[in-house]
């Protein structure tokens, strides 16, 4: 009989258990990972290209470029291709990113068949219409002014600037007169360099036939040369920058610097001190800058990692007159992690806050394609997710200092303020 006087024992779960993918090599060289899982009759399939931002020869062409690839082909209009993808019910998703180009096209299985064919001729017929590319960087430079009115944007873009430099793909921020200057040719050169050679990542529910069906589509494309790009190097010291912004009550601030890599040895620990600095609402950033100091309604901290580089940033938005009393308090709890010990109940809450939320990303099969795309695209090992939990678990009081004193110096960070 139970026992409902006593709570069950507490068992702590640290597995990550992914779905192991059934990889297939088509001739062409187009590598396809196939992700089964779900109940629902829906699958996605997403492509993705190294033909972001770091790859361009002219700013801006990687976003439109993109953006345009369904906006016609030699056969249909841009109102004709959202038709047919209506009338399925699927959806095609684009992203350009500052490495990546991803494509990513939901569908009920049943529908694959013909939505896959328009994906197809999409791919291989694009035209990038004058008028709708006329019309694109219309929308952008609208986009862009309105942008310009955000502390928060600007403050994004001049810390990425500093970080990197304003010629160097991490720190650039297509401008008008980019777009200005971008022709239909840049569209047609970009893809025919970078939208060729891609990977294929097919996750939900399916079956055999679906997968030949996959298969065949994607080994009639005659991939080009995979690009790599030219690495940009960067050699900027840390600055601190103020920005006035007439009108505006509040200040955004951005603090980082440039960190690790996902295959450097170091990059779990850095993570999980990041987490600890400012990744979750018991942080200690929210905890001082938010609960006791009153200055910001939020902040957080985080490693942003990028194929060729990485980034930590901590952001706030505060009252105009708090911005250097915020900046010092940011610095203080910097200077904390390094010199003072942490407790082992904060250690611990932290640890278990940071294991039970990468596993609460684990919900459909779509999120463990997700994580799975990552470890491809970044050469990393099979098992990096789980020994990322047990570097974490594994991660003692004197580690946190280690780790703390080597990349969380505040003389090292950059500082931007707009508002």
């Amino acid at each position: 009989m139970l026992d409902r006087k006593s709570a069950p024992g507490y068992v702590q779960d640290t597995s990550f258990d992914l779905i192991k993918p059934q990889q297939t090599s088509l001739p062409n060289g187009v590598d396809i990972f196939f992700i089964h899982g779900g109940s629902q009759d829906v699958l996605k399939i997403e492509l993705t290209f190294k033909a972001g931002r770091w790859f361009e020869t002219t700013w801006g062409a990687a976003h439109f470029t993109s953006h345009l690839l369904a906006k016609g082909t030699k056969n249909k209009s841009s109102f004709e291709i959202a038709q047919w993808f209506d009338r399925y019910g699927a959806h095609l998703e684009v992203n350009a990113g500052l490495d990546m180009v991803s494509i990513s096209l939901y569908t009920l299985t049943k529908n694959l068949q013909p939505v896959i064919g328009l994906l197809q001729e999409i791919l291989q017929q694009p035209v990038f219409p004058e008028k709708e590319l006329e019309q694109s960087k219309s929308i952008y430079i609208q986009n862009l002014k309105v942008n310009h009115e955000k502390t928060s944007f600007l403050a994004a873009k001049h810390f990425r600037k500093n970080l990197f430099g304003e010629d160097h793909p991490y720190g650039k921020e297509i401008e008008e007169g980019d777009v200005n200057n971008l022709q239909q040719k840049d569209l047609f050169d970009h893809f025919n360099t970078r939208i060729q050679h891609f990977s294929v990542f097919v996750s939900g529910k399916f079956d055999r036939t679906d997968e030949a069906l996959i298969a065949d589509t994607f080994s009639k494309w005659k991939p080009g040369a995979v690009a790599e790009g030219k690495t940009k190097p960067v050699n900027l010291k840390p600055a601190s920058e103020r920005i006035e912004k007439e009108g505006s009550v509040q200040s955004s601030l951005r603090m980082g610097t440039r960190s690790v890599l996902r295959t450097h040895p170091d990059y779990a620990k850095v993570v999980f001190v990041s987490h600890i600095l400012g990744g979750y609402f018991g942080s200690r950033l929210m905890k001082n800058i938010r609960e006791e100091k009153g200055l910001t309604y939020g902040i957080h901290a985080s490693l942003q990692p990028l194929r060729h580089d990485s980034y930590l940033a901590i952001g706030a938005d505060v009252n105009k007159e708090n911005v250097d009393l915020a900046f010092s308090e940011i610095r203080k709890e910097l200077k904390r992690l390094r010199e003072e010990k942490i407790s082992f109940d904060e250690l611990e809450t932290a640890r278990n806050h940071f294991i039970g939320s990468l596993q609460s990303e684990l919900t459909t099969p779509f999120a463990h394609a997700d994580k799975l795309r990552a470890i491809y695209l970044y050469g990393l090992p099979a098992d990096y997710f789980q020994r990322m939990i047990a570097t974490v678990q594994q991660t003692s009081v004197a580690q946190v200092m280690e780790t703390s004193e080597q990349y969380f110096n505040e003389e090292k960070f950059f500082e931007i303020a707009v508002g």
